[in-house]
């Protein structure tokens, strides 16, 4: 059964996306622990990141770190952090969290939320800025 990460990908069910190649995705979280949390998540379905290859988690975090750049030109922060969790969804991901606090990467502090419009517009900010 495909995971709600790969019927993003295979655009089954809507999200917003910030940056996109041929082996990786990237979206805003619609529970995020602050503005422009993105999940960054290989097109492949593997359950726990540690199963990707090397080559597969270097591209990831490289990928990642263009993604990372993006948002903070767009989101005032003092530093993008990234967190794997992945027990939520099980296809491997990592969380990218702008940061002003040790305490704003807190996955257990409330969600917060935002209307549809902020979402959309954030996403197409930050996508602008993708290189």
């Amino acid at each position: 059964m495909a995971t709600i990460f790969t019927k993003i990908i295979n655009r089954e069910i809507p999200a917003y996306v910030v940056a996109e190649d041929k082996n990786f995705i990237a979206f805003l979280d619609i529970n995020p622990l602050a503005e422009g949390h993105t999940l960054v998540v290989p097109k492949r379905e593997e359950d726990y990141i540690f199963d990707l290859s090397d080559h597969e988690i270097s591209e990831l975090i490289v990928f990642a770190k263009r993604v990372a750049q993006s948002i903070r030109k767009v989101v005032p922060c003092k530093r993008i952090g990234l967190s794997v969790i992945g027990l939520e969804v099980p296809h491997a991901h990592v969380h990218l969290v702008p940061l002003n606090t040790t305490n704003d990467i807190n996955f257990a502090k409330p969600k917060l939320s935002f209307t549809k419009e902020h979402y959309v517009a954030l996403a197409q900010r930050i996508s602008a800025t993708f290189k």
